[in-house]
């Protein structure tokens, strides 16, 4: 017990350094970038033959020489996207995978040069012309390595070494119920940047504060204490701040001729930040959500959240959203069922998801796969974690959209796992206090009654939970025999409830997997959950099928997760309707005033 409290005390205290280490380039697509996405060549490699060599890129000069790989040879797959849709033999490897590609550059004196990866499943390692650029963990986030000294004059190559193979002390751990999708996911950058340049910035409304902007803006490079101009044209804000020392400066500005940022009008301003040497521009929405009592608070006004699940794969490939046009189809279903909000399950998805959502108006729900049972007790599982969450927030902290961030899912409540949680939990306080913190929990019925009593929910802005009653739990007709037990006196969210269909098979209410035994357990639900008190908001499982391993029944599943209200082929259950419904209520109930 003692050495748990003493590794998380010191976790928190530490929470500040480990933050800093995150060290990305904000809002990189506005920036100057050579896109690398296309073609590239690779080597599958499950015995981890190449450590040594495939990383040198080379090439057979005589015919005398043994060289055992060639990646001028070898097939290519498409970047960005994952390995498992584009190779039959890949569609369940886990393992190892060389990828390479040639690129030509002309450096320019004085300038500054990153290699920038918006996402690898789940270990990268990068070498620019045969010199190690760096490693990284984590398969959702970004991250990227100075590669200045590493480029030549007009040919290069870059070469990574991807492995998405499941270990326990990795985050999430060997069990979770989605594709393990291997491979670089995210799109590719090399970014050329001044000698100094804006690394970062943070601009959003103080907490319960309509008429305060704050924020920073941190410099990298030579010339780190210069004048900034922080410019909101339409806002008619002009302000000048100064750098320290460090490249550091906060943000204050008082307002009150903003328009606020809303799922109805989701407004968004122009935001130019300069210094001498460089500029960029982001499109940033100004809202603030908090708590009171039992309700959420979005610009101080209650709102009840209409949501759904949504996992990161477009059903038609089936793989990881390989553009933009992809995850606006997704969203696009979201808001047909009248949703205002999306829980993005289980992990980081692709940036672009919450950049649409700000100007298609859709409140997110944004999580790290803390997932069931890790390794709570493992001090280098919580560093990755932590790690994992940083960079989330260091990505989306600009994000109007994006109002809460989730700590895990499905966590067992033990002494380790509150410990590990609690120092997550502060951790996302501590680097985001203008937005909420939650959890997907679980409850537990005894006589018919679902108990929530999480310990962790004493710490959460928001006590979430998931429930499957009528699908784990009884049959649809049992569902209006339970009640619930919460005492938090905080808002609810329900974040998972639901039950499989396959769509097109039809039968009556009591024949699991058809679209009716599905349809009743949604309409038994509506009217269970009515009479939660503090309920503001539900994400039912899941917006459309997916691919799982977990999955097996030949007939009904065939290693797909059949609880989506969408099947693959982009099919309306009969149960999207029941929901829909529902949420045509709760708009009129919850009116924009």
């Amino acid at each position: 017990m003692k050495k748990y409290l003493v590794f998380f005390v010191v976790c928190n205290l530490l929470g500040l350094y480990a933050s800093a280490q995150v060290d990305i380039i904000q809002n990189i697509d506005s920036r100057n970038i050579q896109n690398l996405d296309g073609q590239w060549h690779y080597i599958i490699d499950p015995y981890e033959t190449g450590n040594n060599s495939f990383y040198q890129n080379k090439e057979q000069k005589s015919k005398s020489d043994l060289l055992e790989y060639d990646f001028a040879k070898s097939t290519m797959l498409n970047v960005p996207g994952d390995w498992n849709s584009q190779d039959d033999k890949l569609l369940y490897y886990e393992g190892t995978v060389w990828y390479e590609h040639d690129f030509n550059v002309t450096p320019r004196p004085g300038k500054i040069y990153f290699l920038y990866f918006k996402s690898v499943n789940y270990e990268a390692a990068v070498y620019i012309n045969g010199q190690k650029a760096g490693e990284h963990k984590g398969g959702f986030t970004p991250f990227q390595f100075d590669v200045t000294s590493l480029l030549h004059n007009g040919s290069n190559f870059v070469v990574v070494k991807a492995n998405n193979r499941r270990k326990k002390e990795n985050v999430p751990t060997e069990n979770f119920d989605w594709w393990n999708y291997g491979g670089i996911t995210g799109d590719v950058f090399l970014a050329e940047m001044p000698s100094t340049f804006i690394s970062d910035y943070k601009i959003q409304l103080t907490r319960s504060d309509y008429r305060h902007i704050n924020g920073f803006v941190q410099l990298k490079g030579r010339q780190l204490p210069q004048k900034i101009t922080v410019a909101i044209p339409e806002a008619n804000i002009h302000t000048m701040i100064t750098t320290n020392d460090s490249g550091y400066a906060d943000i204050n500005i008082t307002t009150n001729k903003l328009h606020y940022w809303t799922p109805e009008n989701p407004k968004l301003y122009n935001v130019i930040i300069t210094d001498e040497e460089d500029t960029v521009t982001d499109k940033i929405g100004f809202r603030t959500v908090e708590t009171k009592g039992q309700d959420i608070l979005l610009n101080g006004k209650p709102v009840f959240l209409r949501g759904i699940c949504m996992h990161d794969e477009d059903p038609f490939i089936p793989g990881r959203p390989r553009n933009v046009s992809e995850c606006r189809m997704m969203l696009s279903w979201a808001k047909e069922l009248n949703c205002n909000f999306i829980r993005l399950a289980h992990y980081p998805h692709n940036e672009a998801e919450s950049r649409l959502a700000d100007s298609m108006g859709i409140m997110l729900w944004e999580e790290v796969p803390v997932y069931w049972s890790i390794d709570w007790e493992n001090s280098s599982t919580y560093d990755i974690a932590q790690h994992q969450l940083s960079e989330l927030i260091a990505r989306d902290k600009n994000r109007a959209s994006v109002i809460v961030w989730s700590i895990g899912n499905e966590t067992p409540a033990t002494e380790a796992r509150e410990k590990f949680m609690e120092a997550l939990a502060d951790h996302a306080h501590m680097l985001d206090d203008t937005r909420l913190v939650s959890a997907a929990l679980l409850g537990h019925i005894n006589n018919n009654v679902f108990h929530l009593d999480d310990p962790l929910g004493k710490k959460l802005d928001v006590v979430s939970f998931n429930e499957y009653l009528g699908w784990y739990s009884g049959l649809p007709q049992d569902i209006s025999k339970y009640s619930f037990t919460i005492d938090y006196g905080k808002p609810i969210i329900i974040t998972e409830t639901g039950g499989g269909a396959l769509a097109g098979f039809h039968a009556d209410a009591e024949t699991r997997f058809s679209e009716e035994f599905q349809e009743a357990i949604y309409k038994n639900q509506v009217k269970l959950i009515k009479g939660i008190d503090g309920l503001r908001g539900i994400t039912p499982w899941i917006l459309v099928d997916f691919q799982s391993p977990k999955r097996m029944n030949p007939t009904y599943q065939d290693y797909w997760n059949r609880k989506g209200l969408i099947s693959e082929t982009g099919q309306k259950k009969k149960a999207f309707y029941v929901l829909k419904s529902f949420y045509d209520e709760m708009e009129k109930k919850y009116p924009v005033k």
